[in-house]
């Protein structure tokens, strides 16, 4: 990968999330979650849905006390945090917004997590070679990774898991049919100058050309675009400090882009899916549950 392109995706990253921490946090939860809630209640509210989302996530990749967890692209460090203080893991994420990455390490220095849980400011392909992890889960990031380097994603993954470690790829698909719109062209322009979607049968091929076995695919569209309009009531809410913070423009961008994708998601022109994958062969770490009940328990405080 050249440097060229190593330097357009962190532009990219920071175009969009290095906008103001303080912004964000108008509209975000508590735990800075800027990814699909799940809502347990169809009608519940956005803090309770991204907990509810985080656990969720860590229950799919069975999470177990001093596993080794890579969260790729991991935001302001959320997951992380999460899997740490509930399932007693051993966590880095790697984010290439530096807002992001310093915001993560602050948080993880106040809670006292600092020797379990660590986020730096990092491009995945600068980690060596023969680093290994339990599990992996990237929440959010296909879509910046680029149809054309889903093969070599993948690949490096499938790498970076010891024997029977899981991944998790969160991320948004178009439909089938899709088509290029006025839509494609504002965010391309103004919100993800690098934002790439496939469809999910596009995704799910190049992720078993990767040797990746397929456990369990699910669909959270709907939890998506409740989350979008929750997001874009709470900066509508807050209009005037948004302003004052990034400005008009920024302001009106980010209010018509959240709003475009809940009308989206509802109407299924874009979708979001979670994929939990294993090495294909590989029984190391036994085989996957044979039922879904141990996912939708009590979650965990």
């Amino acid at each position: 990968m050249s440097t060229q392109t190593r330097a357009r995706d962190a532009r990219a990253i920071a175009h969009h999330y290095d906008v103001s921490n303080d912004f964000y946090s108008l509209f975000l939860d508590p735990l800075m979650v800027y990814t699909c809630a799940y809502y347990r209640d169809p009608a519940g509210g956005l803090e309770q849905a991204q907990a509810d989302k985080l656990d969720l996530v860590c229950r799919k990749l069975r999470l177990a006390p001093d596993e080794t967890l890579l969260d790729i692209g991991c935001g302001w460090g959320g997951l992380a945090i999460w899997a740490v203080q509930h399932y007693g893991v051993r966590a880095f994420g790697v984010t290439l917004s530096r807002a992001q990455a310093d915001y993560a390490a602050a948080r993880i220095a106040s809670l006292g997590l600092a020797g379990r849980c660590r986020v730096e400011y990092c491009d995945l392909r600068d980690i060596p070679a023969g680093t290994r992890y339990d599990k992996i889960a990237a929440v959010g990031v296909i879509e910046h990774v680029g149809i054309p380097n889903y093969p070599a994603f993948f690949h490096r993954i499938h790498a970076m898991l010891h024997p029977g470690g899981l991944y998790l790829n969160h991320g948004i698909t178009h439909n089938f049919y899709w088509r290029p719109t006025s839509q494609t062209e504002f965010l391309l322009r103004y919100v993800f100058p690098n934002g790439d979607l496939a469809g999910l049968t596009e995704t799910l091929t190049e992720m078993e050309r990767a040797r990746f076995e397929i456990l369990d695919v699910e669909c959270l569209r709907l939890h998506y675009a409740r989350t979008c309009r929750q997001w874009v009531e709470r900066l509508r809410a807050h209009a005037d400090e948004a302003r004052r913070l990034v400005g008009e423009r920024v302001y009106r961008t980010w209010l018509l882009y959240l709003t475009s994708s809940a009308v989206a998601f509802e109407a299924s022109s874009i979708g979001l899916y979670q994929v939990l994958l294993q090495k294909h062969g590989d029984r190391a770490g036994g085989d996957a549950p044979r039922t879904r009940e141990g996912l939708y328990g009590q979650p965990a405080g």
